[in-house]
């Protein structure tokens, strides 16, 4: 069985932030609805443009779910989607990848292949 990942967009810099501390408590949005949003593989390329059209010095947060934990929630969001929330800090230790997402011409982020529209 393969292992399910999950993932959150966020600024480099916030990202960077937290390396001493050895968790990622997310973004004031985050903060805001008292938890971290992340989104499937076949929901990141929306979410990114829905909530972080133009941000420049993002990086896309690659996450094993397995290791997160009861504090992941599976939740209807967009259009009734499901959506991965958690209600808790992310470990670092939990993130298999990191990787940044420039803005293209188009003004939109560019993704590695394999991510789908």
């Amino acid at each position: 069985m393969s292992e399910e990942l999950i993932y959150h967009c966020c600024p480099g810099v916030a990202w960077r932030g937290c390396q001493e501390t050895g968790a990622y408590t997310g973004s004031p949005d985050d903060a805001r609805d008292g938890f971290i949003h992340f989104s499937a593989l076949a929901q990141v390329r929306t979410s990114t443009a829905n909530h972080r059209a133009g941000q420049a010095g993002l990086i896309l947060l690659v996450v094993a779910a397995d290791k997160l934990g009861p504090a992941l929630k599976w939740e209807p969001s967009r259009g009734g989607q499901l959506f991965p929330h958690l209600y808790g800090p992310l470990p670092l230790d939990a993130v298999v990848q990191v990787i940044d997402l420039p803005l293209g011409a188009d003004g939109e982020h560019q993704f590695p292949e394999g991510y789908p529209d």
